[in-house]
């Protein structure tokens, strides 16, 4: 009975702090946080073994998938009449059946890694904005597949390109869709792909903007190549940057925001921090070694933020970095929270369902749902499950069977 208060607690806030799902049309789902309600979830629904509902081949790379209209929306990279071709796929979300696809000439560039393209699409308003690891942007309808418009982004800002391409996800904010390109962003009009505003020329990071309201204004933080910052999303205006030098210039995490502090996170041995943003002034509350996300981004529910730290998952608190468990069952994998439940993605494809608690990660069924690499963070909707690996296997998982 002395756990009783806790978990009252963290079901108030699972309820009251997570987006409720159904779609799940960009990047970490509907409020980009990873965070999601309502799914219809059953946590033991892996015992025996998973129920794939559908596999298909989507090309090499790591875009996410998102979920939106009955649909399923990712990206891959494949050879077309011995061509290096990306592939925009959009697919049916319970059948896998191909609806529409659209394809562009894109070198695969593996460096370290298999290549492919980056970032994850993002379904607004009947359209499907995407960005391929050379700074390609294309605005589909998500209907159809039809070109709306067309924007060769790097060469429009003058923006040089990161070692690995760019990788953020386009953030639709009012009229504008925000892409982490440049050294503080580049907006351009969502309508049309006109620039409404640009940033320096310099490497950007690999993340993608996310919106919030901090310091009693509405927002977008980024992580640049070498620093976080906050900027003002209808003008670029940079409101306050903060230091923040990683090996390689890989800041691929997205940052957490809650209140007045930003939560961020680097590899390569670098670390974590909370920021405390209070008139445009930004304090390190604290900094340590103890979560480095390299790619994949944290969780925060309640007051602790769940991540993976280089190559095991860990759990630790929001005000203090005090780490509360850890376990090394993922890898270099990724995770999401689904009522109040951790599901984590190991790098070699096993699910694992564990309840999000501080005290212990204790998976509660698990099952092999892929081989290979799998580094591309899954998506949540409808109670299924849509996970994908480096070669561009998907599969279609339903996590809502009793």
């Amino acid at each position: 009975m002395q756990n009783l208060p806790r978990l009252l607690f963290t079901a108030l806030l699972i309820t009251t702090c997570a987006a409720p799902a159904a779609d799940w049309p960009r990047f970490r789902g509907p409020d980009q946080s990873g965070l999601v309600t309502g799914t219809g979830l059953n946590p033991q629904a892996l015992e025996g073994g998973a129920k794939i509902l559908w596999r298909a081949n989507v090309g090499t790379g790591f875009s996410s998938i998102v979920v939106a209209g009955g649909r399923t929306y990712t990206m891959g990279n494949r050879k077309d009449d011995g061509k290096e071709t990306d592939y925009v796929w959009c697919l049916d979300a319970n059948t896998g059946n191909e609806i529409w696809k659209h394809s562009y000439p894109e070198e695969l560039k593996p460096n370290l890694y298999e290549g492919g393209p980056n970032a994850t699409p993002t379904v607004e308003g009947g359209r499907v904005f995407t960005l391929s690891k050379t700074g390609r942007a294309f605005c589909l309808d998500a209907a159809k597949g039809a070109v709306i418009w067309e924007v060769d982004l790097a060469r429009e800002v003058g923006a040089k390109k990161p070692e690995w391409g760019f990788s953020g996800s386009v953030l639709i904010e009012g009229d504008l869709a925000i892409y982490n390109v440049g050294d503080a962003g580049t907006a351009l009009n969502k309508e049309t792909g006109k620039v409404v505003w640009k940033s320096g020329p310099g490497v950007a990071g690999y993340s993608q903007p996310v919106a919030a309201r901090l310091d009693g204004k509405r927002v977008a933080v980024l992580m640049a190549a070498s620093e976080a910052l906050a900027l003002n999303p209808q003008t670029g205006a940079v409101l306050w940057r903060h230091p923040w030098k990683t090996s390689y210039d890989v800041n691929a995490a997205d940052p957490i925001v809650r209140g007045n502090r930003v939560f961020v996170s680097s590899g390569y041995n670098h670390g974590a921090a909370v920021l405390e943003v209070k008139g445009g002034q930004v304090t390190e509350l604290w900094k340590s070694r103890v979560l480095r996300n390299q790619f994949s981004s944290s969780v925060l529910l309640g007051d602790h933020v769940y991540g993976v730290d280089e190559n095991q998952l860990r759990c630790v608190e929001f005000a203090t970095g005090n780490v509360t468990w850890t376990d090394r069952v993922t890898g270099k994998g990724t995770l999401l929270i689904a009522d109040g439940h951790i599901l984590a993605l190991s790098e070699k494809g096993e699910l694992l369902i564990a309840p999000a608690t501080p005290e212990e990660f204790k998976p509660v069924s698990r099952a092999q749902i892929l081989g290979g690499k799998c580094w591309t963070m899954p998506a949540l909707a409808h109670g299924k499950l849509y996970a994908r690996n480096a070669k561009g296997d998907l599969v279609c998982v339903d996590l809502a069977a009793k």
